[in-house]
């Protein structure tokens, strides 16, 4: 079994900004795009806000570093951002961090202990 790979992205801006980016733009455009990649299995957007900054953070889940290089490309370590971004946030990161998953759980239900 391969080692799944969450890529984490960061951006700043508004809070209307990141209500856009995830409306307008993550949901529409990007959630598609990531769902049709071969090795694609996630994606969590987190937003908090911080006085007059809301920060986001995009969590993708992939299920090997070679789905990850396969979307990124040769330098997959630079975040795949397009255009439309700068008009939504106020900055972003250049560069994603990634790391490999070593334990998931989910809450145990009746329904799922049975």
């Amino acid at each position: 079994m391969t080692t799944q790979v969450i890529r984490v992205w960061k951006g700043y801006g508004t809070a209307e900004g990141a209500h856009r980016y995830c409306r307008e733009h993550f949901s529409a455009t990007v959630l598609p795009q990531l769902q049709a990649l071969s090795g694609f299995l996630e994606a969590n957007v987190l937003v908090r806000s911080v006085g007059d900054v809301t920060e986001l953070v995009v969590a993708t889940v992939w299920e090997s570093i070679d789905a990850v290089k396969a979307f990124a490309g040769d330098e997959y370590e630079r975040a795949v951002v397009e255009p439309i971004v700068g008009d939504l946030l106020e900055r972003y990161d250049e560069e994603v961090t990634h790391f490999t998953l070593a334990v998931a759980a989910r809450a145990v239900t009746a329904r799922t202990a049975q």
